[in-house]
């Protein structure tokens, strides 16, 4: 009988671009994703599933080796413990994106009453639908510039039922007829420079979309002044802003808020200690 620990050396082994740490990781994830069997079971060699149908391994093994997210090989990732799709259409959620999502829950946990909510540059939409399954006060709207981004979210929505209203709309160009409100504003927009693409690797840059990543290096800050401009706008007074931001521009992003009147300025650092994310009221 075929037992999960000799398939996941196996794997482990003939992914050879990747540290071999990171290498057992994502034969985990192979093998949870296909076969059902988590760590624990890959561990004590259990049985692999009787009728299982076998994946390519080869092209599976060729995808990762050339350095094609693994997220993007088995089509889904895990964010705030719901089950995402994503494409090479929207960034891949991330943990410290995760760390935003739980301030702004744990921030609005005891509202009793409807919390309109506003998420910028929704991409897959994990931001907006995660805040609207677990904040059920909650009134979604998740933005983004992306129709591919949109058709994704909307697939991601219907398939967590999550009610989200999305919509295509740029935050550099909103019309000044725009008249709603929000307790609540998130983003996490582009905001690598152009000139740190040379220290990241191939399974960033050859595999998520540029629109979602970068900014150019004269004016860094661009997404985060229309952020501060529209919630100038648009945030009700006891509102709440929270954003991702650059470990570089911590103190240039506090400041930009700063100069448009918000007096209430946090900036949270991420496991590493690095500057990550930012809470603005008035």
């Amino acid at each position: 009988m075929a037992t999960a620990k000799p398939l996941y050396e196996r794997i482990s082994k003939n992914i050879t671009a990747y540290p071999l740490d990171e290498a057992r990781e994502m034969a985990f994830m192979l093998l949870d994703h296909y076969f059902g069997l988590r760590k624990t079971d890959v561990l004590t060699d259990k049985p692999l599933p009787p009728n299982r149908t076998e994946p390519d391994w080869f092209k599976i093994l060729e995808r990762l080796n050339r350095q094609e997210p693994i997220q993007h090989v088995i089509g889904t990732t895990i964010f705030c413990g719901l089950e995402f799709e994503v494409s090479p259409d929207v960034l891949i959620p991330r943990p410290e994106t995760e760390d935003l999502v739980r301030l702004i829950m744990h921030d609005f946990a005891d509202r009793t009453d409807d919390v309109p909510i506003l998420d910028i540059g929704t991409g897959s939409g994990c931001i907006a639908i995660t805040l609207a399954r677990f904040l059920p006060q909650s009134v979604v709207t998740g933005w983004d510039v992306s129709t591919k981004a949109l058709t994704l979210a909307r697939h991601n929505a219907e398939n967590l039922k999550a009610d989200v209203h999305f919509a295509i709309q740029d935050i550099l160009n909103v019309s000044s007829d725009f008249n709603h409100r929000f307790d609540c504003v998130v983003s996490n927009p582009p905001y690598v420079t152009r000139s740190e693409a040379a220290d990241m690797h191939r399974n960033v840059l050859d595999y998520e979309p540029d629109l979602a990543l970068f900014v150019e290096d004269n004016d860094p800050l661009v997404f985060y002044k229309a952020v501060a401009d529209f919630c100038v706008r648009h945030l009700t007074k006891d509102g709440a802003c929270y954003v991702e931001i650059n470990e570089r521009f911590g103190e240039a992003t506090r400041q930009v808020f700063a100069e448009r009147g918000f007096t209430k300025i946090q900036v949270f650092k991420d496991i590493h200690g690095k500057d990550r994310s930012i809470r603005i009221t008035f």
